[in-house]
């Protein structure tokens, strides 16, 4: 009559059965959660320095670019300056240039108005100079102010003799008595050397007042002048063009350069996506 006994045994799984479903979905956990993306691969090395390097190219050559696209707004600012300065009325060349110091960049193709007297015992032929495709020389001349200073013309330029390129050309005689010349200024060029005697003339390759001042007896403005009209008028001479900046160039180095960048992205893309499809097939 005691309590009755439960004469069932319990119930239990098949052996192995439960641990073998907890082990294989501990093993799909696992392998989900270590398995890359469909871009894992490039976190690899060899991924990682392709992208590095075309990134660092795509950043240089936008970077080019830019400094393209800056240059191309200096030279433009710089034909700006040249056509005002066309259509503006001379300067008196003393109000332009000092013989103190070399002429500042902001007075570059200033029209300038000069009163004086040739000095031709002086004068100088600046040798190897081309225009329109021919090479020959500039005549330079001193221009002799009332003030006793002076500054260098550059009457303009003459085809060499029939020796060749380095020969003695016949140069205009320059006028007697007081010139008026009308022309723009032009900043000393670089690379400027004193002038020699060369076949009894003085020469040189560059035009540099400070360095031609060394073989002159009196003081020299800063700057020299492109001579574009004068009084007494002189004949036989070429007139030096004005020389404006190739903004253009500039323009079309601008537009390769960012096409390259776009082409190394799209490149690089291309490479990324082809391989991603590779490794999903």
């Amino acid at each position: 009559m005691g309590a009755t006994l439960n004469m069932h045994p319990p119930r239990h799984s098949p052996p192995g059965r439960h641990g073998a479903t907890v082990s294989y979905r501990a093993l799909v956990s696992a392998t989900t959660s270590t398995r890359p993306g469909r871009y894992g691969f490039l976190t690899t090395p060899r991924w990682l320095a392709l992208v590095g390097v075309a990134l660092l190219l795509i950043a240089t050559m936008v970077g080019l670019g830019f400094w393209q696209l800056s240059r191309y707004h200096e030279r433009t600012a710089i034909n700006e300056r040249i056509d005002a300065a066309g259509r503006a009325s001379p300067r008196p060349v003393t109000e332009v240039l000092d013989p103190s110091r070399p002429a500042p960049e902001e007075v570059a193709w200033t029209r300038v108005t000069a009163t004086g007297e040739y000095d031709t015992e002086h004068q100088i032929l600046i040798r190897g100079r081309t225009v329109s495709g021919s090479v020959g020389f500039e005549v330079v001349t001193p221009l002799v102010l009332d003030d006793g200073t002076a500054v260098l013309v550059d009457r303009g330029w003459v085809p060499p003799g029939r020796g060749g390129a380095a020969a003695l050309p016949e140069v205009p005689v320059a006028p007697a008595g007081e010139v008026t010349v009308v022309g723009r200024v032009h900043l000393p060029e670089s690379g400027g050397d004193q002038p020699v005697a060369v076949s009894g003339q003085s020469q040189a390759r560059r035009i540099d007042p400070a360095r031609l001042a060394a073989a002159l007896p009196y003081p020299v403005l800063g700057g020299y002048v492109l001579a574009q009209q004068q009084d007494p008028p002189a004949d036989g001479f070429v007139v030096i063009p004005v020389r404006y900046e190739e903004s253009g160039q500039n323009l079309s180095y601008l537009v390769q350069w960012w096409l390259f960048a776009v082409i190394t992205l799209v490149g690089t893309g291309f490479l990324v996506r082809r391989e991603a499809r590779h490794r999903a097939d």
